[in-house]
């Protein structure tokens, strides 16, 4: 969810002409609008956490008013790997060293994870009772809880960490994929894009007919499951930085995820034994609903005709900058919740305390990142040791890392 970690700012950019060869690329240019968007997504992501599948000991309390339509939330963590691939290969620039980018990925991730871990370590663990063991832990802390099986729980540590384990592997091959994806050319590289997200489905739909239901959400964790969803969003901004800019405008794809969210909730009355379908396709169909809205986004920011809209205003570009950190907090004060006063009934009550819930964990974000994450992330950056820099320019390094917030989570 590092999707949820600011990325670089720029003018708009000139697109490369359509025509361009593969290396031709314009410099991405800042947009806000997918700053706000952000914290939508990790909005949903807290409301499908709060209202949980709707059986006992689920979640907080049940929110008739939103239920089940809440669960579809789960899928946000999608559109954060989807953003992160799109805001890494927007913001690249060729000849970064990788060395560089780790550096300023570590800088980014790990002080406002670390804290969030601890915080549910002590309130779970530690006061909650809840059992685990120091290897767990440690691959918790270490951001490697999903890429083996054997962690206890399940997704130890800070729960909502996993994604983060996820994203660290994308890190780790975006030098090379990035390398890789700028020696097709366009048409090529969606091509493979789309292809992958095919396989991505025919794989889940085997797990899920061959495999028990913890196996295979496992598998489908794991991070080389879902790095089609990464490969998606770098595609899609490695081709509009080469000119190619589709006439998509936000609101058909907004009805689309309305219209196929009734559908993934309602598909054990509507579509029976071929729910199972659905099951296996949601996660790609909910990446290309999310490149959609991205691209969406960035060709009306890069148009310059009509403004960015709500999204890009002051307030959501701030509630954006804070998503990262409700992203880590939220789940842990959803537990806390429960662990003192159970779970809620459900009911209209349960709505105002969903409301409360999320102004808290909001609260709490923004004293996060503006008394941890903001402020380590420019003590690391203005700091990269001389193995970093080669020796290099330290004041044009440092340039890399000047303070932006365009985009959200990278």
């Amino acid at each position: 969810m590092s999707a949820l970690a600011p990325a670089p700012a720029s003018a708009s950019p000139a697109p490369a002409p359509p025509g361009s060869p593969p290396d031709t690329l314009a410099p991405g240019g800042r947009v806000d609008a997918l700053t706000g968007l952000r914290f939508l997504a990790a909005l949903a992501v807290f409301a499908h956490h709060f209202t949980g599948l709707g059986g006992p000991g689920s979640g907080v309390a049940r929110v008739p008013a939103f239920f089940p339509y809440t669960t579809m939330g789960v899928h946000g963590v999608g559109f954060f790997f989807v953003l992160s691939g799109f805001l890494l290969a927007w913001g690249y620039r060729p000849g970064t060293s990788a060395r560089l980018f780790y550096w300023r990925r570590a800088g980014r991730i790990w002080p406002a994870h670390l804290a969030a871990s601890l915080l549910a370590l002590v309130l779970l663990f530690w006061w909650g009772g809840r059992a685990t063991d120091a290897f767990s832990v440690l691959a918790s802390v270490l951001l490697v809880q999903t890429w083996f099986p054997g962690v206890t729980p399940t997704l130890p540590g800070n729960s909502v960490a996993w994604t983060l384990s996820v994203e660290l592997f994308f890190y780790a091959l975006f030098p090379l994929l990035v390398r890789g994806a700028l020696a097709l050319r366009t048409r090529t590289l969606l091509a493979v894009s789309a292809g992958s997200l095919a396989v991505m489905a025919a794989v889940n739909l085997w797990l899920l007919t061959h495999l028990s239901g913890a196996a295979a959400e496992w598998v489908m964790r794991h991070p080389l499951a879902r790095l089609p969803e990464f490969g998606l969003g770098l595609a899609a901004a490695l081709a509009l930085r080469r000119g190619v800019r589709p006439a998509l405008r936000a609101w058909p794809v907004v009805v689309a995820l309305a219209a196929y969210t009734v559908a993934y909730t309602r598909r054990a009355e509507w579509a029976g034994e071929g729910a199972v379908v659905l099951e296996a396709t949601v996660r790609p169909v909910v990446a290309v609903l999310a490149v959609g809205l991205v691209v969406a986004c960035v060709v009306r920011a890069t148009a310059g005709t009509r403004g960015e809209g709500w999204l890009a205003s002051p307030v959501m570009v701030r509630l954006g900058l804070w998503s990262y950190a409700f992203y880590l907090l939220h789940q842990t004060l959803n537990y806390a919740i429960t662990d003192r006063w159970g779970h809620q009934p459900a009911g209209g009550v349960a709505l105002f305390t969903m409301i409360g819930t999320a102004v808290v964990a909001t609260a709490l974000a923004g004293a996060l990142y503006h008394g941890l994450e903001e402020p380590a992330r420019r003590w690391w950056a203005a700091r990269p040791p001389r193995w970093v820099t080669g020796g290099g320019d330290l004041w044009r390094v440092r340039a890399l890392f000047l303070p932006h917030r365009s985009g959200g989570p990278s």
